[in-house]
């Protein structure tokens, strides 16, 4: 396949020194901006998770003026949509011609990017999805461990599926239940990865004495959870779990309560991350727990701005009048290691350069510390995958009938601080 990759080395070859848009090809450019392109999910049932992207940007582009950072940010919509996300790279690649790919929020942006970026040679960071579902569902056999290959551009960093087992067991082990546990898995690449009989969260549940009850994929944006709901009712499940977008817990969690299905604990990822997901449920949202990637009460600073999680929380809020979301520290963490990254490398603007600097780094963000060393990863992903830290937490209502998500369990990250106790649903 011809790539933009290997046009501009041939060109480069015969003498040449434009690409195919007759534009100077990156590494010769003078006195050119670093063209960063940046995709995420700004519209659609994901766009909570970009909620933070123009703050952030804001204040990247404000830091690199200050500090004489020649960069260029080429923001780019997902729309929630994995075709399109894959259509916005390829155009920030070819038409915009980024020398840097950043990434986020959900496999259902990340990958096509990634696929994309990795397939024309371009760097890339990527962050906000399990590392399994982003590197294993990458892979041209993900049912095929044999076959799996590192990638050579491609680098992502977040917490994987054993982690969020571990902290969802911690949470679970504090209450008193029968350990049967409904799964609501969607027909995604989440919903797949997560509900993987073999390399999903069940056998992991299974190693602390759950059952895990699945009746199967669903569809996104479906508009009946009754056959999920009775066969849940059927196994007596006093918890349930899943990876689940925005309106379809709503829809789930309404129509459970109005078909008299009550667990113990709902805990689920990707749903109610956001306070608004939850003050819609009203006092139904009262106890819900989740995964906590980030908080206001980490204990992390910027390598950026300098500041600690709580002031960045507040700046946010400050700035848009809204309370402070998960994804505000990783997407401000994603343009603090594309600065360091560009800084270190010797020519931002060669693509080979940039990815050796992305694999060399080694830096203390306002997420953790970031560094591509192999720790607590297998071999086979250990090239391309970062691990982050991950606690549990629960929502809390207060009187004025606004949310609070409080950290209730720490134990695979001691240094951030928990505020209380697990609590059954009420």
């Amino acid at each position: 396949m011809l790539t933009r990759r290997r046009l501009l080395k041939s060109a480069a070859a015969t003498g040449l020194v434009t690409s195919a848009s007759g534009l100077a090809a990156p590494a010769i450019a003078q006195n050119a901006p670093v063209r960063i392109g940046y995709v995420s999910p700004q519209t659609g049932p994901l766009a909570g998770f970009a909620e933070a992207d123009a703050f952030t940007i804001d204040t990247f582009n404000r830091i690199a003026s200050e500090q004489g950072l020649n960069v260029e940010v080429i923001v780019k919509d997902s729309q929630s949509n994995p075709n399109r996300a894959a259509d916005v790279a390829q155009e920030a690649i070819i038409d915009d011609e980024i020398h840097l790919m950043l990434v986020a929020s959900t496999p259902e942006t990340t990958n096509p990017v990634t696929t994309v970026a990795e397939s024309e040679g371009i760097p890339t960071i990527s962050t906000m999805a399990p590392w399994q579902p982003w590197f294993i569902g990458q892979q041209g056999n993900p049912g095929d461990p044999g076959s799996w290959r590192p990638f050579e551009y491609a680098f992502h960093y977040f917490w994987g599926l054993e982690d969020v087992i571990a902290v969802f067991t911690n949470m679970w082990n504090q209450l008193d239940t029968n350990k049967v546990v409904a799964g609501l898995f969607p027909n995604d690449a989440d919903g797949n990865a997560w509900g993987d009989p073999n390399t999903g969260v069940a056998p992991g549940f299974a190693q602390d004495g759950y059952e895990t009850v699945d009746p199967g994929r669903y569809q996104n944006l479906t508009d009946d959870f009754t056959a999920q709901i009775n066969a849940f009712k059927q196994a007596n499940a006093d918890i349930v779990t899943g990876v689940v977008i925005p309106p379809d817990f709503t829809t789930f969690r309404n129509q459970a309560s109005q078909q008299g299905f009550n667990p113990k604990a709902i805990t689920v990822a990707k749903a109610i991350l956001f306070p608004q997901s939850v003050e819609t449920l009203g006092e139904a949202g009262h106890n819900l727990s989740s995964e906590v990637w980030w908080s206001a009460n980490h204990p992390f600073t910027s390598s950026l701005t300098g500041q600690g999680c709580r002031e960045l929380a507040d700046a946010f809020t400050e700035s848009t009048g809204r309370p402070w979301t998960q994804p505000i520290g990783f997407i401000h963490s994603l343009f603090e290691v594309a600065a360091d990254v560009v800084q270190r490398a010797e020519d931002p603007t060669e693509w080979d350069q940039l990815a050796e600097a992305i694999a060399a780094t080694n830096l203390d963000t306002i997420v953790g510390h970031v560094e591509w060393n192999g720790a607590g990863v297998p071999d086979f992903a250990a090239q391309n995958v970062c691990k982050t830290p991950l606690v549990g937490g629960q929502w809390r209502r207060g009187d004025d009938g606004t949310f609070e998500l409080v950290v209730v369990d720490n134990e695979t990250a001691p240094d951030i601080p928990t505020q209380g106790e697990m609590q059954p649903l009420s």
